[in-house]
């Protein structure tokens, strides 16, 4: 069960999720973050640092942003870093 980030953080990019990530499983897209399903492990340290309260384990999505499970599924391998664009993440640390 990945974690999810949903629509909060759109317009943001917070990096506080991002700095407490052991495994770089965030991905950049245009204006907001995403987490790769694949690289996230569950460690939910992520979620008690988003300042905007937008990252959720899957299975506790709100229904109201149920589709941002695929999108972070289908943008992690479309995002900026995946196709080796500049990224601003994991390099906080």
């Amino acid at each position: 069960m990945p974690h999810v980030v949903t629509s909060s953080c759109v317009n943001h990019k917070f990096q506080d999720c991002v700095a407490v990530c052991p495994v770089d499983a965030f991905r950049e897209a245009h204006t907001y973050l995403v987490i790769d399903p694949e690289e996230c492990i569950d460690c939910g340290a992520c979620a008690t640092e988003c300042p905007v309260e937008a990252i959720y384990l899957d299975d506790n999505v709100p229904l109201n942003e149920i589709e941002w499970i695929d999108r972070n599924a289908n943008e992690s391998i479309d995002s900026d870093v995946a196709n080796g664009g500049s990224p601003i993440l994991g390099k906080l640390r």
